[in-house]
């Protein structure tokens, strides 16, 4: 007989079990493990040979040689092959002697598989670097993983760093010549350039963000198959390149220290596609931009501010007051001196805006140059007054009271960069130093002497001089802050006010967001991809000409990169003649203006041709002004024959040879 107790034990002891069963042995387990198989981590392997690392997922297969670095990727059909085109790939800095090195010359080499569970790939240490048997104390990580569903190639450098610093990286390297076909760089608007181009091409300057590379990637195109080089982490990054005349085309990454020190990790994506050309290049970066909510449509600007909206479909007009040339600089006439000082009253630029709004111009953007105490590119960053012979602020105030009147915006040029000697605050302690100790001087420009003031010290001069313009009831509706976003970002080693490449863009962005803040359209010199979300409006964003971007033969094969990604984003005014600035020399500039669907430059005094043109251009901007351009193509070998395609359908087509367009569906008829 069992009694009461001991069924109680025994209950006890059978619940126990169960416990401790269920704790070792979960129910359902080979469902709940089946359930995690495909959780979201890539399906890519990695494999060690004797001879070679390979990555290898369901469309792309990365193959590295541990011995130099080299990598090749086999993407779908296609395999570009990567390897060092220059001599030295690590540029270091050792007891202040520059000694350049290559990665591979590493004396210990660590690799071993890596995975974040989004990303899967290898990592390999670097250490024991040497220089004619001395030691120098730098490790570096690379980081190399396929990522995604297009399984894109993910490339990412970290370096330690004591008493031998990295002035330069070269990584990952260039794809070899007999890669490719074109290479396709964001040179100004853009530029194709066939891999055998017979004449000698270079980028003006080799870091993002300049003229040489307005957005901060490139890349080449093979028959029918494409890839693309997207910098991640651009602020302190850019390329070397090199095209002889002929050819073959090379570039390569090209990673630069941060006040010294290369900092932090720096990150680039490699995309492969099977089928695609430029335009596909232009889109993917599009969708990064998008997607990093670096992009701010037109609509959004103008959600933040009504008056960006008068801008679609006006004519932009450029005009000035004072223009005088100091003796100290290089635009000085000697043999002539009245030209350097010519002035125009405010109450006169009034009267022709007046005329010009009675010619049937109802709307317009007036830039104007040269409204400070002594005239354009002179002072800055002290302007204050305006410029007495020409009416001093009550003369000003009128000719921004009568643009109000007529239904012009009225902006003034003004400039935060530029530090003249003569500047009523210059202090040689506000200017930036470089690593050297050294101070930038020059007297290239109108006013004479000047060096360059911190970047950290501008938005007091902005909020100074802007203000000051509203409290004395001039009406100023926007501020163009001139070479901010086309001049590659300064360093400042100065210890009072030191500033890193990336807190410079940020000082930068600070100033014309207070342009905005106050109500004011922002606009700036051209169109710098990292400004885009700041700026409303540029001067000019066209492309890139030999030797100069004033006039010239085109460099490579035009082609509107940066509006394939930006058109939507970013007002872009356009000059109409022919070889006018930053147009090829033998082109109209109105059709390159059509193609790209922009803003026209509008005189004066314009002959009744002129307005037909911009009557047309402002047509065409007010249909699709706020729409994505989706396609460009060239219609035949001789590529003076293009069509650009808008979100809405529109089609405009051009022939640079006969001067002839057609826009579909046709724009109605232009009235005065």
């Amino acid at each position: 007989m069992v009694n009461k107790r001991q069924k109680k034990a025994f209950s006890l002891s059978i619940g126990l079990l169960f416990i401790i069963t269920l704790c070792f042995f979960p129910a359902d387990s080979t469902t709940s493990a089946a359930q995690q198989d495909n959780w979201g981590s890539p399906k890519v392997q990695v494999l060690q040979e004797e001879e070679k690392w390979t990555i290898k997922g369901l469309k792309n297969r990365i193959e590295l040689n541990p011995s130099d670095l080299q990598m090749t990727v086999y993407a779908g059909s296609r395999r570009w092959s990567m390897i060092s085109s220059f001599s030295g790939d690590l540029i270091v800095e050792n007891s202040g002697v520059r000694l350049s090195l290559r990665l591979a010359d590493a004396g210990k080499k660590e690799i071993s598989s890596y995975q974040t569970g989004f990303k899967t790939g290898i990592k390999i240490a670097l250490e024991d670097f040497a220089f004619k048997d001395k030691k120098l104390d730098v490790q570096i990580q690379l980081f190399i993983c396929l990522e995604g569903d297009d399984e894109e190639l993910v490339c990412e450098l970290i370096a330690a760093e004591k008493t031998t610093t990295i002035l330069e990286c070269f990584w990952p390297h260039a794809v070899a010549d007999d890669c490719f076909d074109y290479t396709v760089v964001p040179f100004m608007q853009g530029m194709l350039l066939p891999k055998d181009w017979a004449e000698k091409v270079w980028l003006y300057n080799t870091v993002t963000y300049g003229r040489g590379l307005y957005m901060p990637w490139w890349g080449h195109q093979k028959d029918k198959s494409a890839m693309l080089f997207l910098l991640e982490t651009p602020e302190d990054g850019g390329c070397r390149f090199r095209h002889p005349a002929g050819g073959p085309t090379k570039i390569e990454l090209r990673w630069i220290h941060s006040l010294g020190k290369l900092a932090y990790p720096r990150r680039v994506r490699l995309c492969f596609f099977e089928n695609a050309n430029y335009v596909d290049l232009a889109k993917r970066y599009r969708r990064h931009v998008r997607l990093t909510g670096h992009f701010v449509s037109l609509k959004e600007k103008i959600a933040r501010n009504p008056l960006v909206g008068k801008l679609i479909g006006s004519p932009v007009v450029h005009t000035s007051i004072l223009y005088h040339i100091q003796p100290e600089s290089s635009y000085y006439h000697k043999d002539d001196p009245a030209k350097n000082h010519q002035v125009v009253s405010f109450e006169k630029r009034a009267k022709q805006l007046r005329r010009l709004s009675g010619k049937g111009v109802k709307r317009a953007y007036v830039h104007l140059d040269g409204w400070g105490f002594r005239g354009y590119d002179n002072l800055h960053p002290d302007i204050i007054p305006p410029c007495p012979d020409a009416g001093g602020w009550e003369g000003m105030k009128n000719l921004a009271d009568t643009c109000d009147q007529i239904g012009y915006v009225f902006a003034i040029h003004d400039q935060y960069r530029d530090y003249y000697l003569d500047a009523k605050s210059y202090d040689r302690r506000h200017t930036i130093l470089d690593r050297k100790g050294n101070r930038p001087h020059g007297s290239t420009w109108y006013g004479g002497k000047q060096s360059i003031l911190c970047s950290s010290l501008a938005l007091g001069h902005v909020k100074k001089n802007y203000l000051s313009l509203l409290s004395h009831g001039v009406k100023v509706r926007g501020a163009y802050l001139d070479v901010f976003a086309v001049v590659p970002p300064d360093e400042c080693y100065n210890p009072e006010h030191p500033v890193s490449r990336i807190d410079c863009l940020k000082y930068r962005g600070i100033c014309l967001n207070f342009i905005r803040a106050n109500g004011g359209v922002v606009s700036s010199e051209e169109p710098a991809d990292w400004a885009v979300p700041h700026l409303d409006l540029v001067h000019h964003g066209p492309y890139a000409l030999v030797p100069n971007p004033g006039r010239g033969p085109a460099m490579g094969i035009p082609v509107p990169l940066f509006n394939l990604v930006y058109h939507d984003a970013l007002l872009l005014p356009w000059s109409l003649g022919k070889g006018a600035w930053g147009i090829p020399e033998n082109d109209l500039g109105y059709l390159h203006g059509l193609a790209n669907a922009g803003l026209p430059y509008l005189s004066l005094s314009p002959a009744e041709e002129e307005l037909v043109r911009v009557r047309t251009m402002s047509a065409l901007h007010e249909r699709v002004g706020l729409s994505e351009m989706t396609n460009h193509e060239f219609l035949d070998e001789s590529y003076r024959k293009q069509r650009t395609t808008f979100a809405d359908g529109t089609q405009v087509t051009i022939d640079l040879d006969s001067d002839t367009f057609e826009i579909t569906p046709k724009l109605p008829k232009p009235t005065k």
